[in-house]
């Protein structure tokens, strides 16, 4: 199973809509969409064969009138030695 980013995801994107435009390209396992003041992005599990082709054919294409930024999603991880998270 493989975590995918969705930035620049449009205000007006339901879940239902994320999830028909990434099953073209597999199962999708689960969905969650992340809205704050600045920005809207979802993280999409998918499996990873088909997370990789998802991807690569959806990067930078149109989507409800704005350009999706779409990646593997990295992980958080707590440091021990602070009260923050880092980014791998």
């Amino acid at each position: 199973m493989q975590s995918i980013y969705v930035g620049n995801l449009p205000c007006n994107a339901t879940e239902q809509q994320v999830i028909d435009l990434f099953a073209q390209y597999g199962d999708v396992l689960s969905i969650k969409i992340i809205k704050n003041k600045q920005k809207r992005y979802a993280f999409v599990e998918m499996e990873n064969n088909n997370a990789h082709y998802a991807i690569q054919s959806l990067h930078q294409t149109v989507f409800l009138e704005q350009t999706l930024k779409v990646s593997n999603a990295r992980k958080k991880f707590l440091n021990p030695n602070s009260n923050s998270c880092s980014l791998i």
